[in-house]
């Protein structure tokens, strides 16, 4: 398994690339640190990495009801990175679609 697992586009970190175009999110492996990452970063899309934040979130608890019952779980936990690149550097998520 990879230190980038996938990267993040959602409306949430849209708004942040909108109003910091150099910032971009990143799922990233539970055991990697800042450092890693920002090797990762780099060597993937090949760009300069000024800044790594990560979070960790953990997993939230989930309930459904049935015919059967109430059925509940656990959604996996996953560990965050918001990378910040040099000014004027981007990533193309789309170019390759």
């Amino acid at each position: 398994m990879g230190i980038i697992i996938k990267p993040i586009v959602t409306e949430k970190l849209t708004a942040i690339t909108n109003k910091t175009p150099h910032r971009f999110g990143f799922r990233v492996s539970p055991t990697a640190n800042k450092l890693e990452i920002k090797q990762a970063v780099e060597s993937m899309y090949n760009v300069v990495v000024e800044d790594v934040n990560t979070m960790k979130f953990s997993g939230k608890l989930k309930s459904r009801y049935t015919k059967s019952g109430m059925i509940s779980g656990r959604q996996g936990a996953y560990k965050k990175a918001i990378v910040t690149l040099k000014a004027g550097e981007t990533i193309d998520f789309f170019s390759n679609i």
